[in-house]
């Protein structure tokens, strides 16, 4: 997952996106219009197509909610007003959720060099089980 600061960048990007689609959309589906003074070369201005969706809609919620996203991002940012008392609170709770989970892992994988110990031992039984099987039924074929 990325950090914040990534995050907030990615949305700013995705809101950029959304204001020139938003700009395209308009453009292709705008009716012309006129302007005093200036006339257009003999013929008919271009059909302009229906939209099948309400792009007006749609990119209104997509900025919306992006700019929602922005402000949360935002306010999730640390700021300047933090004391370097609080700042070094958080490291330390950091540091010890950090040792906690390092000696959580040194615990699994010392159980997991166990297991592989055990199994180890019952392959290496198994395979001296063969053994001893395969002798035997070799002597009784002799006999």
């Amino acid at each position: 997952m990325a950090d914040r600061l990534t995050q907030l960048q990615d949305a700013v990007n995705q809101q950029a996106e959304n204001f020139c689609n938003s700009a395209g959309v308009l453009q292709q589906f705008a009716t012309s219009s006129q302007f005093p003074g200036f006339e257009r070369p003999a013929g008919k201005a271009p059909p302009v197509p229906e939209p099948n969706e309400d792009y007006a809609a749609l990119f209104s919620k997509l900025i919306a909610r992006t700019a929602k996203d922005i402000d949360v991002l935002i306010d999730s940012l640390p700021s300047e007003e933090s004391s370097q008392e609080l700042q070094l609170a958080s490291l330390q709770r950091l540091e010890a959720e950090n040792q906690e989970s390092a000696s959580t892992l040194e615990d699994v994988v010392k159980r997991g060099e166990e297991l592989l110990q055990n199994i180890q031992q019952a392959l290496q039984d198994i395979a001296q089980a063969q053994l001893k099987s395969q002798e035997l039924e070799s002597s009784m074929a002799d006999t």
